[in-house]
């Protein structure tokens, strides 16, 4: 099964034939379930991406134990991947999914998020964004072709188009000139994706490509974007730019103005969102595809997930716990061991400690996925949603979890 799904060689003409990979099955007011056929594996929407930043889930998880935790995408991110171990690399071992021995869909970011988050020093010009290595400082550059020629090493499944990441309290004018040239690049991706999937020695001749739409909070810049990038006829389409500044309540106004303008027969990606209530305003709110670093994160830091909300385990009060993480949870962790023993590995500076954690938080999320989807099949997401949401505050929240990463701090011996 691992090398047929993998094979893009026999993957079917039919399903490549733009339109005929995503499958709307049941809606609810705009909330969708779908499912989506790519050459590494169809997938089930809506679905919940989990984050291996450099070919590998941070918290020691193993692309093996994925299987167990109802993985059903991974992402992978373009510009470390680039720095280290190399692109060409990737290339050299057969492509990302041959590298990380992975046999599910794989989603590469374009590295464009990265280009101007850890840059301190960039300069933007209409070819591409100048910039700085966060590693050693070296110069580098990065644009729609060669984003696209470094994911096409990779070989992903999906590719993400290069876009620019307006931050949220920019000013209208910076905004729509950086629409433009990121509409300019989506182009420039387009006929670049074409091109590499047509040679020979492409690690993935159908690698599918997404376009980004991008606005910052601005309605009328985020709509007109919508209606020009999906005249495109692209794999997909994200909503790019949140997460990143605005209040929660301003990301789900921007999906309520902008979803509807994109294509209801391709998936609609919410891009680095997020918490387990965002999730469930998402799919409300028309989105299929979601990713987020916080289960892996709070997981490093001993805060897990639970239908009753978030908890931390380092707190006293778990000390003699002898309970799992949650009744009836079937991940690794809660199978197995108590609280008091994860919270003794954690305080302890144990990797095991922070590996069950990330485990339960990765399992939890993918889990949700599954009974939102459950859910919809039924016709009842929005009760689901409300008795979820419900749930959620009978523990007190906590942060997302800043300061010491366990794993950082792990001590050998």
């Amino acid at each position: 099964m691992y090398k047929i799904m993998c094979d893009p060689y026999i993957f079917s003409d039919y399903v490549m034939k733009r339109g005929t990979m995503y499958k709307l099955l049941k809606t609810e007011g705009r909330a969708k379930r779908g499912e989506f056929q790519t050459v590494h594996g169809t997938i089930q929407t809506p679905v919940f991406m989990n984050v291996a930043t450099v070919a590998a889930i941070k918290g020691a998880v193993s692309t093996e134990d994925l299987e167990g935790i109802k993985n059903q995408v991974v992402l992978c991110n373009t510009y470390h991947l680039h720095l280290r171990p190399g692109d060409d690399n990737v290339y050299r071992m057969g492509g990302l999914h041959k590298f990380m021995s992975c046999n599910k869909p794989i989603l590469t970011d374009s590295g464009g998020f990265q280009v101007f988050s850890l840059a301190k020093t960039r300069r933007i010009k209409e070819e591409g964004v100048y910039f700085h290595s966060h590693i050693d400082g070296h110069k580098l550059f990065m644009g729609p072709e060669e984003s696209m020629r470094i994911q096409s090493h990779l070989g992903s499944t999906i590719a993400m188009a290069f876009d620019e990441c307006p931050s949220a309290r920019a000013d209208h004018e910076y905004v729509q000139m950086s629409v433009d040239r990121t509409t300019r690049w989506l182009e420039r991706c387009k006929k670049e994706m074409d091109r590499l999937n047509s040679l020979p020695d492409t690690v993935n001749p159908h690698q599918m490509l997404f376009g980004i739409n991008q606005g910052a909070i601005f309605d009328d810049i985020r709509i007109e974007h919508a209606k020009r990038i999906r005249e495109m006829d692209l794999d997909g389409y994200a909503v790019g730019g949140l997460a990143v500044g605005e209040t929660h309540e301003e990301m789900y106004h921007v999906l309520e103005q902008v979803v509807p303008y994109l294509p209801q027969d391709k998936p609609t990606y919410l891009m680095g969102v997020g918490t387990p209530a965002n999730i469930l305003e998402g799919v409300e709110r028309g989105i299929d595809f979601f990713d987020c670093v916080y289960p892996s994160r709070n997981g490093r830091h001993g805060h897990v997930y639970t239908k009753k909300g978030k908890l931390n385990l380092l707190n006293a009060r778990f000390e003699l716990d002898s309970h799992p993480i949650e009744e009836g949870c079937q991940c690794p962790a809660c199978k197995r061991y108590s609280r008091g023993y994860i919270r003794h590995l954690l305080k302890a500076g144990e990797m095991l400690g922070m590996r069950l954690c990330v485990l339960h938080n990765l399992y939890f999320y993918n889990n949700m996925m599954e009974e939102i989807r459950d859910a919809l099949d039924n016709g009842n997401f929005a009760a689901y949603k409300k008795k979820t949401l419900d749930g959620f505050r009978e523990y007190e929240e906590i942060s997302t979890a800043p300061g010491s990463d366990i794993a950082k701090n792990w001590r050998k011996g």
